[in-house]
C-alpha cells in the first residue's frame, strides 16, 4: 500500500504539530514547504551577537492539559533552578521526574517563569489589570479615580443593551472612564482600527472573561495566597501567575519539533513559496512551489493539504481562480505588521520599586504595555525577564520595543538605522532609560503578524 502525502504549508507552530501528530498517529508522510529561512513562523527566536529576541512575547500556558503535556513531551520541565532561581534563592516548582533537565548544564529544557506585566502611564507603573488601591488612586489623582468609579456604576446599573463594537465591550465591563484611559489608545495601537470599528467577539476573545470584579477577586485571593500549579485552573488567563518558557526562546521548542518529524521522516524545504494550489472537482491535488534561492517552480502531488500561508495569499494562489466575489472578500481581509527593536543597554533609568528581587534589580515585568499617548511604542519586553540565557552578558539589560503598523506605511519604510534611532530617542522621551545607557540596537520586521 502506498503511503499517502499531506503536504503542510508554513514551519510555525500550526504546521509542526500537524506534521508531528500525523507521523505519530497515521500513515501519511508530512512534507513541509517554508518560505522563509526560519523555523517557528512568529514564534521563532532571532540571534543577535549572542542575545535573543522572542517575537512577540510567548507565554507557554494552557487550560488544556494535553496542550501542557504535549509541550512538556517535547522539552521537559526543569528538574533545578535556573541561574536566576539560584541568584535570587527564589522557589519555582520543579518537575519530580527522575533525570528532568539542569537548565545550568542541559538547553533542551522549559523553565517556570514568573509572571508580570504592567502598564506604564503618566511616567507610572498601574498593575494590569488595574487594581484599586491607595498607590493606584494617588498616581491617578483622585478627580480621575472619582470619574472611573462613577462610569464604572453607570455601565453596571445601565449598561449598553445591544453591543454593536469592541467600545461598547469595554464600556460595559470596565466604564468608559476606565476604557478611554487604559484600553481605547492601546487598543487602536496594536490594530491601527478604532474600536467603534470592531466587533464586539474580539474582545471576548482577548480578555477571556477578565472583568473588574474578576481581577479584584483574584487580588483578594492573592493576599490569602498564589496559585503554585502550572494549570491555574482557577484563574483567568489574563491573571496567571506563572508559565512555562523554553531556556533558549520559543523558537527552540519549534526547532527541536522540526528536528524530530525530519528523523521520523517528515520532509522540510526552507526558502520555498507556494505560488499555485491546484483544484479539480473540489479536491487539492497538488501545488506549485518557488525555489527562493535558485527562483526554479516545482510540481508536487498530494493527498491531503494543511495550509497555514495568509488566507488572502493562498486564495490568490488557487488554481483555476475561485469566483470573483470570493476573491473581493480575500483581498479585502486585513493585515496588521510589526517591528521589534532590540536594544542592549548598560541599565534601566526606572528602577525596581517592588518587592520582587531581580538580578541587578532591574524592573521585575516580562512586558510593559506603554500607555503614554506621545510616544508610537506599544509594548515593552525585558527578555532578562522571560530567561535569563536569552541575555549574553547577565550585568546588561536586553529589551524589544514592539510597533504596530503595515507594511508599505511611513513607519514600516523607514532605513533600519532611523527605526532605531526613534525607537531610542522615544524610550528615553518616556524616561526609561538614558541614552548614553545604550550599547547596541537592531531591527526586525514581521510580515502578516
Amino acid at each position: 500500500m502506498n503511503r499517502k502525502t499531506a503536504i503542510i504549508i508554513g514551519a510555525g507552530p500550526a504546521g509542526l504539530t500537524a506534521a508531528y501528530e500525523l507521523l505519530h498517529k497515521s500513515d501519511i508522510k508530512p512534507i513541509v514547504f517554508e518560505k522563509s529561512s526560519d523555523i517557528g513562523g512568529i514564534s521563532k527566536t532571532v540571534t543577535y551577537k549572542g542575545n535573543r529576541i522572542d517575537i512577540g512575547g510567548h507565554r507557554f500556558f494552557s487550560k488544556s492539559d494535553r496542550v501542557m503535556a504535549w509541550w512538556q513531551n517535547i522539552l521537559p520541565l526543569q528538574g533545578r533552578p535556573s541561574v536566576d532561581d539560584l541568584i535570587l534563592g527564589r522557589d519555582v516548582t520543579l518537575s519530580e521526574k527522575i533525570g528532568a533537565p539542569d537548565p545550568g548544564n542541559k538547553d533542551l529544557v522549559l523553565l517556570v517563569r514568573n509572571r508580570l506585566s504592567r502598564i506604564f502611564f503618566l511616567r507610572s507603573f498601574f498593575e494590569y489589570p488595574i487594581s484599586f488601591t491607595w498607590s493606584t488612586f494617588k498616581k491617578l489623582g483622585m478627580m480621575r479615580v472619582l470619574k472611573i468609579g462613577l462610569s464604572y456604576i453607570k455601565a453596571r446599573l445601565w449598561p449598553i443593551k445591544h453591543e454593536r463594537s469592541l467600545e461598547d465591550f469595554f464600556i460595559n465591563r470596565f466604564g468608559r472612564e476606565l476604557y478611554l484611559i487604559f484600553f481605547k489608545d492601546y487598543t487602536e495601537k496594536v490594530w491601527g482600527v478604532p474600536c467603534n470599528s470592531i466587533k464586539p467577539e474580539w474582545g471576548a476573545q482577548r480578555i477571556k472573561g477578565l472583568s473588574v470584579s474578576k481581577a479584584v477577586l483574584h487580588a483578594m485571593r492573592s493576599i490569602v495566597g498564589r496559585d503554585t500549579s502550572l494549570g491555574q485552573q482557577n484563574t483567568e488567563t489574563s491573571l496567571i501567575d506563572q508559565f512555562t518558557y523554553p531556556k533558549l526562546g520559543p523558537g527552540q521548542l519549534w526547532e527541536e519539533v522540526a528536528r524530530q518529524i525530519k528523523e521520523k521522516g517528515a520532509e522540510i524545504h526552507m526558502d520555498s513559496t507556494v505560488v499555485g494550489v491546484q483544484v479539480s472537482d473540489g479536491f487539492v491535488t497538488g501545488i506549485s512551489v518557488k525555489d527562493g534561492i535558485t527562483g526554479l517552480i516545482t510540481e508536487h502531488n498530494c493527498d491531503f493539504l494543511i495550509s497555514t500561508m495568509p488566507v488572502q495569499e493562498l486564495i490568490q494562489a488557487l488554481h483555476p481562480e475561485p469566483p470573483a466575489n470570493v476573491r473581493e472578500v480575500a483581498n479585502g481581509l486585513k493585515y496588521r505588521d510589526f517591528i521589534t527593536v532590540g536594544v542592549l543597554l548598560r541599565k534601566m533609568k526606572i528602577r525596581n520599586e517592588t518587592a520582587i528581587p531581580t538580578v541587578n534589580n532591574i524592573v521585575p515585568d516580562n512586558w510593559i504595555y506603554i500607555q503614554e499617548r506621545d510616544v508610537k511604542l506599544g509594548r515593552l519586553q525585558i527578555f532578562n525577564n522571560w530567561s535569563p540565557y536569552l541575555v549574553q552578558n547577565p550585568d546588561t539589560v536586553w529589551v524589544g520595543l514592539e510597533y504596530f503598523c503595515n507594511e508599505g506605511d511611513e513607519f514600516w519604510n523607514k532605513p533600519d538605522r532611523e527605526i532605531s534611532e526613534f525607537a531610542i530617542a522615544e524610550l528615553a522621551h518616556i524616561d526609561i532609560i538614558d541614552k548614553d545607557d545604550v550599547l547596541d540596537s537592531t531591527v526586525i520586521r514581521m510580515q502578516k503578524a
